[in-house]
């Protein structure tokens, strides 16, 4: 059986690569395992997708002129709400996968991989990873609801949607792994959910476009949405999958805008979860 190290010589040499897979590994044995997690992730989002789109459908307008009713031939808000509801499984993936951390830091078994002659990028990269594939999965299964739609599945959709899944996924779940190095409970970790990261998908277009009223309210809300690096994310999928660059907001940014926002968000926030856990502390029982 392989394991992170080479026995072939006199000394151990540590294989971060083999070590990273390994954790990676067995996060994706240990949620497939709980089934209640891929339902949970998996379910509330469609229920929320059915709900709102049956709910919000006849209120729906993509701009001040444009209605989504079938005369008009623009978007029903399930159609926009699609690349939303896909952004909110990759969140709430990235959430029961970054939880994990705070269990294994209880139960012990992150302690046994801090103390390994291995580098702490490779508990991170195998973690990461992880969350990331397990989000995926989810993410392409929910895509084939959009055979139900007016969007085209095509294989450069296809292709394209898995790349840019990959890397929101990617960015999402470094974010959790930020959040939950340092917290010691999953109650805490629920409550930084509440706060920013339901916010955070709330404010990046999934829900809504970009409010355009002269308001206070309506400037600060557009700002937030400018300045939140999952509105990028979220707008490179609806990029992928609406061909009909008609059935998009007029202000929506561009695939190449969004693609590197979202490249750059993913190499920060796995750059930060690598430097927290190089780092030292009275948690890692060193």
């Amino acid at each position: 059986m392989a394991t992170a190290y080479d026995t072939t010589n006199s000394t151990i040499a540590p294989r971060p690569m083999l070590a990273a897979w390994t954790l990676c590994e067995r996060e994706l044995v240990r949620f497939f395992r709980q089934r209640q997690r891929v339902f949970g992730a998996i379910a509330q989002p469609i229920i929320f997708w059915v709900l709102f789109g049956a709910g919000l459908g006849g209120t729906f307008r993509l701009d001040a002129t444009t209605s989504d009713t079938a005369a008009t031939g623009g978007p029903t808000f399930r159609e926009y709400f699609f690349p939303g509801t896909l952004a909110l499984i990759l969140l709430f993936t990235a959430i029961f996968a970054t939880i994990s951390i705070i269990e294994d830091r209880r139960e012990g078994f992150l302690q046994s991989v801090l103390v390994a002659p291995l580098p702490r990028w490779a508990m991170v990269l195998g973690k990461i990873l992880g969350g990331t594939l397990i989000a995926l999965v989810q993410g392409l299964i929910f895509l084939v609801l959009a055979l139900t739609l007016q969007i085209e599945l095509t294989a450069a959709a296809i292709a394209a949607s898995v790349g840019v899944m990959f890397l929101v996924a990617w960015a999402l779940t470094s974010l959790g792994f930020v959040l939950a190095w340092r917290l010691d409970s999953t109650q805490g970790f629920h409550a930084v959910m509440s706060v920013l990261l339901m916010p955070m998908w709330l404010l990046s277009g999934a829900f809504f476009p970009t409010p355009t009223g002269e308001g206070v309210v309506e400037r600060g809300v557009a700002l937030l949405m400018t300045v939140n690096p999952l509105t990028y994310g979220v707008a490179a999928l609806r990029r992928v999958l609406v061909a009909d660059a008609a059935a998009l907001p007029a202000d929506l940014p561009s695939l190449a805008v969004s693609l590197g926002v979202t490249i750059l968000f993913a190499a920060v926030m796995f750059a930060i979860a690598c430097r927290m856990a190089g780092r030292r502390t009275t948690g890692d029982y060193l």
